[in-house]
């Protein structure tokens, strides 16, 4: 499933369902169960359909009557006074975990402690 037609069309997944609603969301909107019921299920007959690799069906559902919430999305807005109104959370070049375990996984990963069949590049 994605949000990110674009992205995922160049990695080239065996098959795909895209569904054009804003990151985050690709299950449907926050608390319409009926919607990500329907989303689900169409996305779980989709990928089992589909028969030729490198396919991507496109979910015809829509977020919004007219596509302005495109506009908006991902970018900061500027308040009257021509001040740059950013909430998007702060970028760090180190991953970031939530929890502590979150973060021994990881790296128990990337030093093949946890996976022995996994190739992970070496750390710099």
């Amino acid at each position: 499933m994605s949000s990110a037609y674009s992205i995922t069309a160049s990695v080239n997944p065996p098959r795909a369902v895209y569904l054009d609603f804003p990151l985050g969301h690709t299950a449907g909107k926050a608390h319409d169960k009926p919607l990500q019921r329907r989303i689900i299920i169409d996305t779980l007959s989709a990928l089992d359909s589909i028969q030729v690799p490198g396919t991507m069906r496109r979910l015809s559902y829509q977020w919004s009557e007219s596509d302005d919430w495109k506009d908006r999305v991902m970018r900061p807005s500027t308040n009257s006074g021509g001040k740059t109104n950013d909430d998007r959370i702060e970028r760090f070049p180190e991953p970031q975990y939530q929890l502590p375990e979150d973060q021994q996984a990881a790296e128990a990963q990337m030093t093949g402690n946890s996976c022995p069949g996994c190739i992970w590049p070496e750390k710099v």
